[in-house]
C-alpha cells in the first residue's frame, strides 16, 4: 500500500513537472510568436514586407514550423516562426540566398519573383536558359536569379548547354559572344574555355559588374561556390575585393578575351541563324550564339536635369576612400545611395536627397547607422528634396513641402536612382518579355 501511495506520489510530480514544462512551452511560443507578429506588424509600416526580388514562399499546409529556415539564412529577421508556421518577415530585404529553401526538412518552401499582385517582367527562358529566340540564351539575374553563387552555377550550366550545339568552322565566326562581365558572364568566359569554344565578353562598365560597385569591405558570398578551370571556391563571408581578386586570377590564367567599357546596342538576328552584335562603338561582331548575363538594372536611371551630362556627376561609387575634401550629394534613398553617402561623409561634406519625407525599404542596419550619422551631423538629410538643377560648382534643390528652391555649393553629385529593365534592347533582339505574378523560380523536385 504504501508503495502505492509512494508511485502514485512520483508520478503526480513527474505530471505536474511536465504540464509545467508545457505550459512554459507554450507561453514561450505564444510570447515568441508575438514578437514576430510585432515585426511584421513594423515591416508593413516601414514598407519592408513586400518582396521585390526573388523571395521564399511558404506552404502553410507543409510547414512544421522547425525554424530550420531561420537558422539557414544568413540575413537577419527575413523569417520567423508564428504559431508554429514559418512566415516572412522583412521581405524586402531578402536578396534570394536560397539558404531556407535547401534546408527545409518537409521541402515546404518554393523561391518566387513577384507576388500575386506585383508582377515582374521577365524573358522567356527555358530550363537550357534559351530564350524563345533560338540560339539567344540568357543566364543570372536578368532570369530571376539574382544570388552570385547561382549566378555562377547558371552561367556554367547555359554554356554546358550550349557547347554540344556549336558547329566548329573556320570563317572567322565566333562560337559564343557573352554580354557582360558579372557572375554568370566570368563563370560563362570560363565555361566556354572549357569546352574550348572561340569566344569572346562584353561589360559595359568594369569587371564584375554590379559586384564591383559594392563597397571593399561588403560581405557579397556566403556560401562556397564552383568555378570552371578554377575549381571550388570555399570562402565565407567572402568581400567584394576577395571575389574580384579570386575573378581577376581565374581570368588571367585562362586568357580570357574580356572586352570593358564596351556596350552592346543591338543584337540582330541574321536568316542563317546566326547573330550580328553591333556596340556603342561601331563595331560589328559574327557569333553562332550568344549569351546575355547582365543585371535586372541594365541601365541607370537617369533624372533628365539641366546638367546632368556633367563630368562631375555618376551613377555608381567606385575607390570611395580616393575623394577627400569634397562637397558631395548623393540622391536617393535607398541601400545604395545611403551605403555611398556613409563611405563618404568621414572626409567629405555630404548631403544626401531623399524626395521622400522618411527612409523606406532599407536595411535594418542601414537605418540605424544612417540615423546615427544624421545626428551625429556627419551627413546633412534633405528630405522632401528633389535635384533639379546641376551648374558647374553649385546644384539646385527643391523643396516639395515647403515649394522653396535653394542653390548649393557643390563638386561631385552620386545619383541612385535604380536602374532599368533592359527591355527595349531584349525585344529588339525578338525576346518575349511576360509579367509574372508569384512566380516560381524553384521548386522541390524540380
Amino acid at each position: 500500500m504504501v508503495l502505492m501511495i509512494e508511485q502514485l506520489l512520483t508520478y503526480g510530480a513527474v505530471l505536474i513537472v511536465s504540464a509545467g514544462i508545457i505550459i512554459y512551452y507554450l507561453r514561450m511560443k505564444k510570447k515568441h510568436s508575438a514578437a514576430v507578429l510585432a515585426k511584421v506588424e513594423s515591416a508593413k509600416a516601414e514598407g519592408l514586407f513586400e518582396p521585390v526580388s526573388l523571395h521564399p514562399y511558404i506552404d502553410l499546409n507543409t510547414c512544421i514550423g522547425s525554424g530550420a529556415c531561420i537558422t539557414a539564412c544568413p540575413e537577419k529577421d527575413i523569417l520567423g516562426v508564428v504559431d508554429g508556421k514559418a512566415t516572412v518577415v522583412n521581405a524586402t530585404n531578402c536578396i534570394g540566398h536560397g539558404a531556407c529553401f535547401h534546408a527545409c526538412p518537409v521541402e515546404a518552401i518554393s523561391l518566387r519573383i513577384g507576388t500575386e499582385t506585383r508582377g515582374v517582367d521577365l524573358p522567356h527562358v527555358n530550363q537550357s536558359f534559351e530564350t524563345n529566340i533560338k540560339g539567344i540564351y540568357i543566364a543570372g539575374e536578368l532570369g530571376g536569379m539574382g544570388l552570385i553563387k547561382n549566378s555562377v552555377e547558371q552561367g556554367k550550366q547555359a554554356v554546358d548547354n550550349i557547347a554540344p550545339s556549336i558547329k566548329k568552322s573556320d570563317n572567322g565566326m565566333y562560337d559564343l559572344l557573352i554580354i557582360g562581365a558579372g557572375p554568370a558572364g566570368i563563370s560563362a568566359s570560363l565555361a566556354a574555355k572549357k569546352h574550348g569554344l572561340k569566344s569572346m565578353t562584353f561589360e559595359q562598365d568594369t569587371l564584375g559588374g554590379t559586384v564591383y560597385t559594392f563597397p571593399r569591405a561588403k560581405i557579397v558570398m556566403t556560401a562556397p561556390m564552383d568555378l570552371p578551370l578554377y575549381g571550388k571556391v570555399k570562402l565565407f563571408d567572402t568581400s567584394k575585393d576577395e571575389l574580384l581578386s579570386i575573378w581577376q586570377e581565374a581570368i588571367s590564367n585562362n586568357a580570357l578575351d574580356i572586352k570593358e567599357s564596351t556596350k552592346v546596342e543591338n543584337i540582330v538576328p541574321l536568316e542563317d541563324g546566326t547573330f550580328k552584335l553591333l556596340t556603342a562603338e561601331g563595331e560589328s561582331f559574327k557569333t553562332q550564339t550568344v549569351l546575355i548575363a547582365i543585371g535586372r538594372r541594365g541601365t541607370p536611371r537617369k533624372l533628365g536635369l539641366p546638367g546632368e551630362g556633367s563630368p562631375k556627376v555618376a551613377y555608381r561609387l567606385i575607390e570611395s576612400e580616393r575623394i577627400k575634401d569634397k562637397k558631395v550629394i548623393v540622391v536617393g534613398g535607398g541601400d545604395s545611395a545611403i551605403e555611398s553617402a556613409m563611405l563618404l561623409m568621414e572626409q567629405n561634406d555630404v548631403i544626401l536627397s531623399y524626395r521622400k519625407d522618411k527612409f523606406s525599404r532599407i536595411k535594418p542596419k542601414n537605418r540605424e547607422k544612417i540615423n546615427e550619422a544624421i545626428e551625429s551631423g556627419k551627413i546633412h538629410a534633405a528630405f522632401n528634396s528633389n535635384l533639379v538643377e546641376i551648374k558647374d560648382d553649385k546644384v539646385m534643390l527643391n523643396y516639395s513641402d515647403t515649394g522653396e528652391t535653394i542653390e548649393v555649393d557643390n563638386d561631385l553629385v552620386y545619383i541612385f536612382a535604380g536602374g532599368e529593365l533592359p527591355t527595349e534592347f531584349l525585344q529588339n533582339a525578338g525576346i518575349e518579355i511576360t509579367k509574372r505574378f508569384g512566380y516560381i523560380i524553384k521548386k522541390h523536385g524540380k
